[in-house]
């Protein structure tokens, strides 16, 4: 079954913590993906911040659900129910959601827009009632960052085979390739229709060395013909390694050979995966704002860790 959303999380956990005990939010993961029927990879499936998707889903369930009044924590990652709690049980609802726990003040204060001026305060779940404040926040820069990619790459193939060159050395500098800037230009050469072809340095020392071949084409996609002849130029140059990229795409043809050889190494880079490293590498893009999500520092508020700290600072 797909993973559930964390409003419909909600009910089980509290009915989790009706024995009264303190239970620990790992154990409660567990306990609700077994119940869930979760399969290892729905348990294991992550947030583009890293965090995982059903253990992110609970945390916020047992956010709301403390909001409201319905649990408290009794220690950092424990939690157990409360009187009110226990008292919403006792009336069997068949489903608690955002809409049921808006019935508490407590909850209502929750979502209240702060008075801080600026502040948008809670978000608002009605418009994605699947998604928690976590998932809406990485929606969102998933959707501006692939739509930014689009653009990169729509001004990439638009530009010159002169500038294209010069992007191409920048992008591999940046990701460590050339050793200087100044390196990397000499060592990649002149452009060619509309490309760029030469031998950059795998490392700082040059060590290895890289061949590296890029087509601004269009549409049309790079062929299995077009990786053969470039595997032909690495055995001139007796390199092992190499790069092709393109601001089109690739014939599945060409990646099965790229990926068949045994004697070569040749990595290909199709046109959107080169605006999502010019993208990772900060080529072309500049940043606008910046949002840091924090959480609380369990080990800050170990007052027995706390204490023992205050007092080394004192005794110097």
């Amino acid at each position: 079954m797909p993973i559930p959303d964390y409003q419909t999380v909600m009910l089980p956990l509290l009915k989790l913590t009706s024995d009264g005990k303190e239970h620990q939010i790992r154990d409660a993961v567990n306990a609700l993906a077994d119940q869930f029927q979760l399969t290892d990879a729905e348990r294991k499936e992550t947030l583009p911040s890293g965090g995982i998707v059903f253990a992110n889903r609970v945390g916020w369930a047992r956010t709301y659900l403390k909001k409201a009044g319905l649990i408290n924590y009794s220690k950092e990652t424990y939690f157990q129910i409360t009187q009110l709690g226990k008292k919403v049980l006792g009336e069997s609802p068949q489903k608690i959601d955002v809409k049921f726990l808006r019935q508490f003040a407590g909850f209502v204060e929750f979502q209240a827009p702060s008075k801080d001026e600026g502040s948008q305060g809670a978000l608002d779940v009605d418009e994605a009632p699947s998604a928690t404040p976590e998932e809406l926040l990485a929606s969102g820069y998933l959707k501006l960052r692939k739509e930014l990619e689009s653009d990169l790459l729509g001004r990439v193939k638009g530009s010159s085979p002169d500038f294209f060159e010069r992007l191409v050395v920048k992008l591999l500098t940046a990701m460590g390739y050339g050793g200087s800037l100044a390196d990397a230009g000499k060592a990649i050469g002149k452009s060619g229709d509309g490309g760029v072809d030469g031998v950059i340095k795998e490392d700082k020392l040059g060590l290895e060395l890289l061949f590296i071949q890029a087509k601004k084409w269009d549409t049309n996609a790079v062929g299995r013909p077009e990786i053969q002849k470039f595997v032909g130029a690495l055995h001139g140059q007796k390199a092992k390694k190499g790069i092709f990229l393109t601001t089109s795409t690739f014939t599945k043809e060409a990646r099965d050979y790229a990926e068949g050889l045994d004697d070569r190494r040749v990595i290909l880079i199709d046109g959107a995966q080169l605006a999502g490293l010019m993208f990772n590498h900060g080529i072309g893009v500049t940043t606008v704002n910046s949002y840091v999500v924090k959480r609380a520092d369990s080990d800050f508020f170990d007052e027995d860790e706390t204490t023992a700290g205050l007092g080394e600072s004192a005794g110097k």
